[in-house]
């Protein structure tokens, strides 16, 4: 499903150059659930991000479902990311002005498609993370693990065939990390989603198919 050859990220701070990635080869199967472990500056979320077409490499190969994606113009990424990816914060990342059930409408409306459909497909969701009740509610009416389910759902709206999930337990407390943990497990398991988790928890990783470790902008364990 991802595979990545020889990706380098390299960043310019003045006149220093900063080795984010060195030459990273991985390969992720399609329905695998897998960790991105590391301290700290180890590289993890610029590799996700890369993944999810946030940033560009500087050099290297990086192929997603049988497609080349360096080869795409803006336009066809930014369409690519839409249909195929799905991405859950840290932060949650919710429009505070939004309810849940809009929250979680907004990506299925930006690809136009029909609004009492999206409306439907959010109420779908809604029951998928377990917190139906709360539709109406908006952000600050929610628990850091309720806004992080709606953010969950937000994620699957476009039905994409990939997770990629930063940090996605951070500001949650014990009892809540596990949900969620429990949450991705199911729909990688039901659903056959490819979750990628960065999390710096080991007992979390420990949960996941198989860990990638980072150290320094390398792979030292895959």
């Amino acid at each position: 499903m991802i595979k990545t050859t020889a990706l380098k990220k390299t960043y310019k701070m003045g006149t220093f150059d900063v080795h984010a990635l060195h030459n990273i080869d991985i390969n992720i199967q399609r329905g695998e659930f897998v960790a991105l472990m590391g301290p700290s500056g180890s590289g993890k979320s610029t590799l996700l991000n890369l993944i999810g077409m946030l940033d560009e490499p500087t050099s290297g190969e990086l192929i997603i479902d049988e497609t080349d994606i360096l080869t795409l113009s803006e336009h066809e990424r930014a369409d690519f990311r839409l249909k195929k990816i799905g991405f859950i914060f840290q932060f949650f990342s919710l429009l505070m002005e939004l309810t849940a059930l809009e929250n979680i409408a907004l990506p299925m409306i930006i690809n136009k498609q029909d609004y009492n459909k999206c409306k439907e497909q959010a109420t779908t969701l809604l029951k998928l993370v377990g917190i139906e009740e709360r539709s109406t509610h908006k952000p600050n009416e929610l628990s850091g693990g309720q806004q992080q389910r709606v953010a969950i759902a937000r994620a699957l709206a476009n039905k994409p065939a990939i997770l990629l999930a930063d940090e996605p337990t951070a500001n949650l407390d014990t009892h809540s990390a596990n949900q969620i943990i429990d949450l991705l497990k199911t729909l990688n398991k039901k659903h056959g989603q490819t979750i990628i988790l960065v999390t710096h928890e080991p007992e979390l990783g420990a949960r996941t198919d198989r860990t990638i470790k980072l150290r320094d902008g390398r792979v030292i364990n895959s």
